[in-house]
């Protein structure tokens, strides 16, 4: 008797003997954990492999549904292996999904404040509800990405008065870029790329602080490769001049669990939502976010800057979400 129960619970934990709906359950379950398996071992390794891995590492946090569903799936169908599959991807997931980066407190006295804001307009498209939003908060340094030949001729007209330093990489469609200061600006080469990434010192009070507006290429299916190689140029940038001051912000088509993002972190740069605590509020898909979507707009600093208030603006017209914060540059020390 004991015997035979023990091969009915042996053959009992496998899919193909049971019945047929508690296999097909378990089944699903098998699916669901060997994918979530998969993408979660790339963000082990520290890598983000080919496609479909960079597309679905930008919804890591997501991955939790469909684990979740794994386990409900193999309570019912009674397939105790995948309960403990499942338990240790939850605590995985629950690991990675901390966030990256490093946060402290710079050293040295605040010397000068600046408000910045980075926004991606789609095609021009938001560039009405960007000028309100400009003329409501008032940043000192404004980041537009996606900036057409429309979108910079209303710039242009409607805020060179408060805003007369600018540098540009004038294009259409999602070529164009523009940076916008109260500040004089004297021009850096910026960082080549597919659409326009340019760069400027700006003198803030007596202060250079370098200005780098960040816009790679998307991790489409078949561009990940020139996702992964202009995110590197962003990344080369950063650490090019460690003794300055640095604000490098934009539409980074990538989130912390990216390997290659978190290799612009570990330059030294800080993430200002980091800061905050708003390192996982999203930013794109607008029209589903915040309930859903990934923080793929950044405001990085270096560890010379404290940032305050760092807040998400919804804009209409555009599929992304601004991103607004206070920074303070404190006078730094080795």
């Amino acid at each position: 008797m004991d015997t035979a129960a023990a091969e009915w619970t042996a053959t009992d934990d496998m899919p193909e003997h049971r019945p047929p709906r508690r296999r097909l359950a378990t089944w699903c379950a098998v699916l669901l954990l060997a994918a979530v398996s998969a993408v979660l071992a790339y963000r082990i390794a520290d890598s983000d492999g080919m496609t479909p891995v960079p597309q679905l590492l930008a919804f890591l946090p997501w991955l939790l549904a469909p684990t979740a569903l794994a386990l409900l799936l193999s309570l019912r169908s009674r397939w105790w292996p995948g309960l403990t599959w499942g338990v240790v991807l939850l605590g995985l997931l629950a690991w990675f999904i901390e966030p990256y980066g490093k946060t402290g407190d710079p050293v040295g006295r605040p010397v000068a404040e600046l408000r910045v804001l980075t926004s991606n307009v789609e095609f021009g498209q938001a560039t009405g509800g960007l000028v309100a939003a400009v003329r409501r908060e008032k940043p000192d340094v404004v980041f537009v990405q996606e900036c057409d030949y429309g979108c910079d001729a209303k710039l242009k007209d409607d805020l060179s008065r408060d805003y007369p330093h600018r540098r540009a990489v004038e294009g259409g469609g999602s070529e164009g870029s523009v940076i916008l200061s109260r500040f004089p600006l004297r021009p850096t080469p910026g960082v080549p790329g597919t659409m326009g990434m340019p760069g400027a010192i700006a003198d803030v009070d007596g202060h250079a602080v370098r200005l780098q507006l960040a816009h790679p290429m998307p991790p489409l299916p078949a561009q990940v490769g020139l996702w992964k190689r202009e995110l590197t140029a962003l990344r080369d940038a950063a650490a090019a001049d460690g003794g300055t001051p640095l604000v490098l912000a934009g539409d980074f088509n990538a989130s912390q669990d990216h390997a290659v993002f978190r290799r612009i972190l570990d330059t030294g740069l800080y993430d200002a939502a980091r800061l905050n605590d708003a390192d996982r509020t999203a930013t794109w898909p607008a029209r589903t976010a915040p309930t859903f979507g990934a923080q793929i707009d950044h405001v990085l600093v270096s560890k010379d800057f404290a940032a305050d208030r760092t807040r998400i603006l919804n804009l209409s017209a555009t599929d992304h979400r601004a991103v607004l914060t206070d920074l303070t540059l404190h006078e730094g020390r080795s």
